[in-house]
């Protein structure tokens, strides 16, 4: 039998709640329990259901409810149907207010409200992560951002730098005789950037790939160093940009930070009243 699960019950998003019993967790790796979150708690039915749903999974509550009404009201109902239910916030509230001679605000997310660049950030980094090189093509509507190119174009490193500037974005690779993905196409083409880079450069950039690979074994295609065929792989994705009326960034000999900055440039103007 799988353990009961423990609900995370907050106010705010739940993350607060949901880091702390991980890290619990974490002290039983061989003990799989389900955690669920139960988020934006603002009605008292909202606490009712969550209180009935642990009864009869017998389930463990853990809630990080600063609203007073609301946290009592789940103390209360907890101990009505016997839920095991543990107050991650009630206890240093009530010692803080003590202290301070001070009522707490009570109002749900101050944290994350008050932090709100730091989250949006890390959730850039997150999102830019998961839809690196191609991944995840039907999320890149999501992106602010997508840039695409050939390979040695510098869209990965390119896009962490943007990811690091708080810009959700996404790039996606153009390989010769493989049609990008439809979902690109279906994009609003300011959001689009294609990369350009001098064609030798380029084969310089293969070629000093190329020899670290032979290093470690590996094998690269010929046709990945082949003069001609950069830039014929050059020419193809520039027919690409102009199809979807994308804007093309020549990233030769620039520095991440000068094209990162041409492009946030562009984004601002482009989306200011957004």
């Amino acid at each position: 039998m799988s353990p009961s699960p423990i609900y995370i019950v907050s106010g705010g998003a739940g993350a607060s709640g949901e880091q702390l019993v991980h890290t619990v967790l974490a002290q039983f790796p061989e003990s799989p329990v389900p955690v669920k979150t139960v988020a934006h708690i603002r009605q008292i039915e909202q606490i009712e259901e969550v209180v009935e749903k642990a009864s009869v999974t017998g389930g463990t509550i853990v809630h990080t409810l600063v609203d007073a009404r609301l946290r009592k009201a789940l103390i209360r109902l907890s101990k009505k149907r016997n839920v095991a239910a543990i107050d991650l916030m009630g206890p240093l509230i009530s010692r803080l207010s003590d202290l301070l001679g001070k009522e707490p605000l009570g109002h749900p997310g101050l944290y994350r409200q008050l932090h709100k660049a730091y989250f949006d950030r890390v959730a850039a980094i997150e999102f830019t992560v998961a839809h690196d090189d191609g991944k995840n093509p039907e999320d890149l509507p999501q992106a602010e951002i997508v840039l695409i190119g050939i390979s040695r174009t510098g869209k990965t490193p390119l896009s962490m730098y943007l990811s690091m500037l708080g810009w959700k974005t996404a790039n996606v690779p153009l390989v010769m005789g493989l049609s990008p993905p439809s979902e690109l196409f279906q994009l609003d083409p300011r959001r689009v950037i294609g990369l350009v880079v001098e064609p030798g450069q380029i084969l310089a950039h293969r070629l000093h790939r190329q020899r670290r690979l032979d290093r470690l074994g590996k094998i690269e295609s010929s046709f990945y160093v082949n003069p001609k065929a950069v830039y014929e792989e050059a020419e193809a994705a520039r027919q690409i940009f102009k199809q979807g009326g994308f804007t093309v960034i020549d990233a030769t000999d620039k520095p991440i930070e000068t094209s990162a900055d041409q492009i946030v440039e562009l984004m601002t103007q482009r989306f200011k009243t957004e």
